[in-house]
């Protein structure tokens, strides 16, 4: 009987390895782990080293007296550079002035946005042209954008200045008075990035349900009552979303700012980045400048919390 019933025995306890091979391979096919953590790792490796890293020694720095010159490097202030960041007459002047120049573009961003996106998407003749011409601007450089505005504002020989003067008016110091300069600045901002807004807008009215227009259409509805009853309630999400976007934008605003007016008239355009970044390349106060650039840091991240919590409350 023992020699009969081995080989059975011998299937039976093949079978079961067998068995048991094929749930260990299906429960590594099932975990979660694994090869997703390799494809995972070079992201999480520059991740660590190029944003949390620096953000990490930032943070230190902003409590040292750390110095471009290697003067006081190393040194523990505590929070010092706090307190005077919060009593600096500077920080809160170009602060101001940031949140100034945020008002001033974010609402034209969006509604001129949306105003583009809407013409495109209604079927105007040669909407690819449209198209290129509405987003064009938005892949030129700084510098390119810097020249090509330089010489429109220039008070002499400008274009606008021009045009202004072909009707009997006088030229503006667009860059160099300080009742202009900002509304300039704002003016080139909204011509070169209303073209990313206006892409965002264009994929959301694309993505709207035709059945919803034909409903409305059956029940009477004419072209503005469709706009205000089906588009724009549709488009919900993505205006709080461009709105969120331009917002954080705007407040780190530096470039346009310091190549047209470098701050300038009389510090009327100096946003807090530009502040920042004279603090520590110019005047060599590493560890103030951290210290500046985290109290900036504190306030997006509170004005970015209650716009979520603002648009949260609308959605709900």
């Amino acid at each position: 009987m023992a020699s009969v019933s081995t080989p059975a025995r011998r299937a039976a306890a093949g079978s079961r390895r067998a068995g048991s091979r094929r749930a260990a391979a299906t429960d590594r096919r099932r975990s979660p782990g694994g090869a997703g953590w390799l494809f995972a790792t070079p992201f999480l490796v520059f991740f660590t080293l190029f944003l949390l890293v620096p953000i990490g020694i930032g943070l230190w720095m902003s409590f040292t007296d750390a110095s471009l010159t290697g003067h006081g490097d190393g040194v523990f202030v505590g929070l010092d550079n706090y307190t005077e960041a919060f009593g600096d007459s500077q920080v809160w002047q170009t602060l101001g002035n940031t949140v100034w120049f945020t008002v001033l573009t974010t609402v034209p961003l969006v509604i001129v946005a949306l105003v583009m996106a809407l013409l495109v998407y209604t079927g105007m003749p040669g909407q690819w042209l449209w198209r290129l011409a509405f987003f064009a601007s938005h892949l030129l450089p700084v510098a390119v954008v810097y020249q090509v505005w330089s010489m429109l504002f220039q008070p002499d020989r400008g274009m606008l200045n021009s045009v202004l003067q072909t009707f009997g008016m006088d030229g503006i110091a667009w860059l160099t008075d300080e009742k202009f300069a900002m509304w300039s600045i704002g003016l080139v901002t909204l011509w070169w990035t209303v073209g990313f807004n206006f892409l965002l807008y264009l994929a959301a009215l694309q993505a709207i349900p035709d059945h919803l227009y034909e409903a409305a259409a059956l029940d009477g509805a004419g072209a503005w009552r469709r706009l205000w009853s089906v588009t724009l309630p549709q488009l919900r999400r993505t205006t709080a979303l461009i709105a969120v976007l331009q917002v954080m934008a705007s407040l780190k605003v530096f470039d346009q700012i310091y190549l047209l007016t470098k701050g300038g008239p009389n510090g009327a355009t100096r946003p807090i980045l530009e502040y920042i970044y004279d603090t520590g390349f110019t005047n060599y106060r590493l560890g103030y400048a951290s210290a500046v650039s985290y109290v900036f840091f504190g306030i997006i991240i509170i004005l970015s919390l209650a716009q979520l919590k603002i648009f949260s409350r609308r959605e709900d």
